[in-house]
């Protein structure tokens, strides 16, 4: 994948390599796809590049997703999303976004729509080993790869992963991906994009999961670890929304899930000793306390300030006894 604002609009003018290595390259692999029983659509990738999710990622809910990478061709992005928008298949919006771009032998562009069609496109000259694949609501598109194996790598993450989380099978792709061999660069950015498959009446809501990685050498790892974290704080946010309906037995089960993925994370924790602290289970939140305090003393300095502002609901001598751990 390569960035450059060679085309932001169509342009018959004929490419010379001269122009073209005056944008910077990035290659890469990707992967878009939909979840046939939740109709949430994603696109996962990585290069060596930086800032890779600036460029080739691209999604909006209820429409579909593009990747668009080689010598990356931005405007395919917003355009090709507009296109589907406006009706046509995947197909045929690719066939109108590369008709007249002066620089399609070196594209390579992936689109998926909310109806799980897809079409990929690898021109000519995009740099060896370059390969794509479709199957059932899915296209996987790499180029400037170690070996010839990436793409059928990723095919069969995704097809044997069934049942899982669409992120989840996206980053099993990415993976395997970088299992067989990935960008003979090596790695540095990565980006996970994953939208509903119907817009809702909150659009704000609409992105799911947009995780990146800038800068790491290892970048799918990183990636992954992103992803945890992610999980984490969604288990935390479905947890204070059981304890908003007055469910504490399922927010203690969300917290408990979050404190699983991330142990080491001590804020978390904090918030689950505050929340018991406020729904009257003291016995439960004073143990969570003492360890929060003893791993970051921090916290017990802040205690205070937040229970001047209503964040922390207990009497004078409930409070004395968590300052007391």
């Amino acid at each position: 994948m390569a960035t450059a604002a060679l085309a932001q609009a169509p342009s018959t003018e004929e490419p010379t390599w001269e122009r073209l290595l005056r944008e910077p390259l990035a290659h890469t692999f990707s992967i878009v796809a939909r979840d046939s029983v939740s109709g949430e659509m994603g696109v996962a990738v990585q290069s060596h590049w930086f800032n890779v999710g600036a460029i080739v990622p691209w999604a909006e809910a209820g429409v579909g997703v593009v990747a668009t990478q080689s010598f990356v061709n931005k405007s395919f992005g917003l355009r090709g999303l507009a296109l589907m928008r406006g009706g046509l298949s995947p197909r045929t919006a690719l066939d109108s976004l590369l008709k007249d771009d002066s620089g399609r032998a070196v594209r390579q562009v992936a689109l998926l729509d909310a109806r799980g069609r897809v079409a990929t496109h690898t021109g000519e000259n995009c740099i060896a080993y370059a390969c794509h694949l479709t199957g059932p609501q899915y296209a996987i598109q790499a180029n400037m790869m170690l070996g010839p194996d990436v793409c059928t790598a990723m095919q069969q993450a995704w097809e044997t992963s069934q049942g899982v989380p669409l992120a989840e099978r996206l980053l099993l792709a990415m993976e395997a991906a970088q299992a067989a061999g990935g960008d003979f660069r090596g790695q540095q950015s990565a980006a996970l994009l994953v939208v509903r498959g119907q817009r809702s009446d909150h659009p704000w809501d609409d992105r799911l999961i947009d995780l990146r990685v800038e800068d790491h050498p290892n970048a799918v790892a990183e990636l992954r670890r992103l992803y945890t974290v992610h999980q984490a704080y969604e288990h935390m946010n479905r947890g204070d929304h059981f304890v908003e309906i007055n469910d504490m037995p399922s927010a203690m089960r969300e917290y408990a899930a979050a404190h699983r993925l991330l142990p080491q994370q001590v804020e978390l924790q904090f918030w689950t000793a505050l929340t018991l602290a406020n729904t009257g289970k003291m016995d439960d939140a004073l143990p969570l306390f003492a360890d929060v305090f003893r791993r970051e003393p921090v916290w017990k300095i802040a205690l205070p300030r937040l229970r001047a502002k209503g964040l922390l609901t207990v009497p004078d001598a409930e409070m004395e006894r968590i300052l007391r751990q």
